[in-house]
């Protein structure tokens, strides 16, 4: 309400080309703000002559929030009411400053608040950007229930589905528990063969004498033990996918004879000169580096380009955060929640053991968990030792560049996450990075 208070803000706006707009009232600045696109508000306190509770600006800031739950706000201040300014930055707002107030110190929140709400924008439309492409997978495609929030998972998955229809050999590649599996699943569901069936085989769990009679099946007395006749999983698989897991396991002489079915579609049980014949669709997998194992002489090279036509890598899930918590929260149900706590906990863990680690791990939360909030000590990871960990400023010291680099890196570039790990505030992390040459995520 005071007009010497206003004029003084707007010049040094002004000044440094920032430009603003000012209001004497409450109901002139909620009309402001219906009216124009405002990125950041300072306010006062009070509004109302001889008025000193601070009351005023505590409704004005509540209406504020209800208009827009992410404008950041800057509370002016006197001592009288220093305790409710504190309270509404614990209710939300960004900062406040005690009259009279230092014009570098304002200049600096408010260039950084207008920052990080640029930053933000732009956050929110690429999130808004990769929840269309998502949903646009979603309705045109059999994703088998797959739970992914990140781009890596989106723009395999949209390469999985355009090639699912070719009758070309699929390679999916990566490490155990990443979800190779779910993949397999995709490319069936959305094939020209996906009303035939899919047949699934861990090609290395296959003992080595068995592995011609499992793939291609065996006639009664084709062996010891053998009492009855064996379909093969070719045979069962014939009009649908036949996925071979860990093909990398298999042995040079089960290589041989899955690389003549492959060239010719024909085979012969075990015990039996008839040629059979079967027309599948394979799709294999391996966390194996098959073209070192073929440099190594371990494994043909024939029936490596053979398999390898399309392949599709699948990235451990450490290199895709953004699934953590979407997928964490698939596998809590609807009758437990994390704690903010435990979310840091996850998206920080390494998860070396990938999609399958992350699995087992809530639900050993859930059963051993009081109640239905999951903290970090429930989730029982295990803590980072001191090699692992960055270097840490003492107390009351600046973080330095190697430890904001390290907080980034592990909170995946989410600032508000970083800095919650520094013990700064975004706006003080964002200042820090700046004057650290750091590029903003």
């Amino acid at each position: 309400d005071n007009e010497g208070v206003r004029t003084a803000l707007s010049v040094l706006f002004a000044v440094h080309d920032l430009p603003c707009v000012t209001a004497d009232s409450m109901a002139s600045g909620l009309a402001t703000l219906d009216r124009q696109d405002i990125g950041l508000v300072i306010q006062d306190m009070n509004f109302t002559e001889d008025t000193t509770s601070g009351k005023e600006g505590e409704v004005l800031f509540q209406q504020l929030r209800e208009r827009d739950p992410d404008l950041p706000i800057i509370l002016l201040t006197a001592w009288t009411h220093l305790e409710a300014a504190v309270r509404l930055v614990r209710d939300g707002a960004a900062d406040y400053l005690s009259k009279p107030w230092d014009d570098d110190k304002l200049l600096a929140t408010v260039q950084n608040l207008l920052e990080l709400g640029d930053a933000t924008r732009r956050v929110q439309a690429a999130d808004l950007t990769r929840r269309r492409e998502l949903d646009r997978l979603h309705e045109r495609f059999d994703l088998q229930g797959t739970v992914f929030a990140s781009r890596e998972m989106a723009s395999l998955i949209g390469v999985a589905v355009k090639v699912a229809p070719a009758d070309v050999p699929v390679l999916i590649t990566g490490p155990n528990g990443a979800g190779k599996e779910k993949i397999a699943d995709i490319i069936h569901h959305n094939s020209a063969v996906k009303t035939g069936p899919l047949v699934k085989v861990n090609v290395g769990a296959l003992p080595e004498q068995l592995i011609e009679s499992e793939l291609f099946g065996a006639e009664a007395g084709a062996y010891t033990g053998a009492t009855k006749r064996r379909v093969g999983h070719f045979e069962s698989a014939d009009g649908g996918t036949l996925f071979l897991d860990e093909i990398g396991n298999l042995n040079l002489d089960g290589q041989a004879k899955l690389l003549r079915v492959l060239q010719t579609g024909e085979f012969q049980r075990l015990g039996s000169s008839e040629t059979r014949s079967s027309d599948v669709r394979v799709v294999s997998a391996t966390n194996a580096d098959l073209a070192a194992e073929v440099a190594a002489g371990r494994f043909r090279e024939d029936l490596y380009y053979r398999l390898n036509v399309i392949e599709l890598e699948l990235a451990p899930l450490k290199e895709r955060r953004d699934d953590i918590l979407p997928l964490a929260y698939h596998f809590l149900g609807n009758e437990f929640a994390l704690t903010p706590d435990a979310e840091s906990a996850l998206l920080a863990h390494d998860w070396s053991g990938n999609v399958r680690e992350l699995q087992n791990t809530i639900r050993r939360a859930r059963l051993l968990v009081n109640g239905e909030r999951i903290d970090r000590s429930a989730l029982a990871l295990p803590t980072l030792s001191t090699t692992d960990l960055p270097s840490t400023p003492a107390t009351g010291a600046a973080p330095d560049r190697a430890a904001i680099e390290a907080a980034l890196a592990r909170a995946g570039g989410i600032v508000a996450q970083a800095a919650r790990e520094l013990g700064l505030s975004r706006q003080a992390l964002y200042r820090r990075m700046e004057k650290h040459g750091i590029q903003k995520p």
